[in-house]
C-alpha cells in the first residue's frame, strides 16, 4: 500500500455558491443516507439514463452504514457512465494530489471503472477532461487506495466518472482528500506503537496524548477547514477549552516526520 490514511473522519462539507475550496477532506459520514439526497454539501451528480422503461434506474447512493461512502449503482444500465461532482475548487495549479478509496461493492455481477477528471461546468459533462489513469475495479470488496496528481487546469470541479460493464454494478468511493502530497502521505514503515494516540478528557477541555516520542507539532482544523490550533503539547496535553462544540480534524506531526490524521468531537 503506497498510502496509509490514518484518519477517522476527515470532512469538508461547508461551501457556499460562490466559495471555492482550496482543499477537500471528505469521508461522507456527515451526509444524509439515501439515493435522492443530491445536491448535498456542495456535491452534485449526473446520472446515466435508464435504458429500460422500468426500474431500477441508475442511482448515486449515500450508504447507510456507520462508515458512509458514495455508491454509483448502474441499475439496468450496463455501459453508460454516471458522474459525482465535487464542490467548486480553486482553479488547480498542479501542486495538489487527489486521494481516495475505491471499491467494487458486493454483489456486483461484473467489473467497472472510475476515471477522474476536471470539469469547468458541473451541469455539462462535455467539459470533463480526464486526469490520470483509469481505475479498474474487478474484485468484489477489494479496496484500492488511489492517488492522482491533479495538473494545472482551467476547470474548477473534480469529477468522479463511474462506468459499469454490466447491469447492477455498484462502484464505491470514500475518504476523498484533495491537498498537497506532503499532507497526504504517511510512511508505510512506521510501526503502530510509534503512532501518537489521544483521548478527550471527560470534561471536554483537553486532549490527552500518549506516544513513545512526543510529536513535533499538533494542528487542529474546524469542519470548514480553518486551522484553529497549532503548536506543541504541554505535558502531553492540548488545551481545547477555546473550541466551540463540534467536529474537529487533527493532523499530528510525529517525531519521526510522518503524519497521523484523525478527528475528535467536542461536546
Amino acid at each position: 500500500m503506497n498510502l496509509r490514511l490514518l484518519f477517522g473522519a476527515l470532512v469538508l462539507t461547508t461551501a457556499t455558491a460562490n466559495a471555492q475550496l482550496a482543499t477537500i477532506y471528505e469521508n461522507f459520514d456527515g451526509f444524509t443516507s439515501g439515493s435522492s439526497t443530491f445536491p448535498q454539501n456542495g456535491w452534485t451528480v449526473k446520472l446515466a439514463a435508464n435504458p429500460m422503461p422500468y426500474p431500477p434506474a441508475p442511482l448515486m447512493i449515500v450508504t447507510t452504514d456507520t462508515n458512509k461512502s458514495i455508491q454509483a449503482y448502474s441499475g439496468n444500465n450496463s455501459s453508460q457512465p454516471s458522474y459525482l461532482i465535487s464542490p467548486q475548487i480553486v482553479t488547480p495549479t498542479g501542486d495538489k494530489t487527489l486521494s481516495f478509496k475505491a471499491t467494487l461493492a458486493s454483489p456486483s455481477p461484473g467489473p467497472g471503472s472510475i476515471q477522474i477528471g476536471i470539469a469547468s461546468d458541473p451541469l455539462d459533462m462535455s467539459t470533463f477532461v480526464a486526469v490520470g489513469d483509469l481505475i479498474n475495479l474487478a474484485t468484489v470488496n477489494a479496496t484500492q487506495n488511489v492517488n492522482i496528481p491533479i495538473p494545472a487546469s482551467t476547470g474548477s470541479y473534480i469529477v468522479f466518472k463511474f462506468t459499469p460493464t454490466a447491469s447492477h454494478v455498484a462502484l464505491q468511493i470514500d475518504d476523498v482528500i484533495y491537498n498537497t502530497p506532503s499532507s497526504l502521505a504517511v510512511s508505510d514503515n512506521i510501526k503502530s506503537k510509534e503512532k501518537t494516540q489521544f483521548a478527550l478528557t471527560p470534561d471536554n477541555s483537553t486532549l490527552q496524548f500518549s506516544a513513545n516520542k512526543e510529536p513535533k507539532a499538533i494542528h487542529v482544523y474546524s469542519a470548514s477547514g480553518a486551522k484553529v490550533i497549532e503548536g506543541k503539547l504541554n505535558n502531553k496535553k492540548l488545551d481545547i477549552t477555546q473550541l466551540q462544540t463540534g467536529v474537529y480534524y487533527i493532523l499530528i506531526e510525529e517525531a519521526n516526520g510522518s503524519l497521523t490524521k484523525s478527528k475528535f468531537i467536542k461536546k
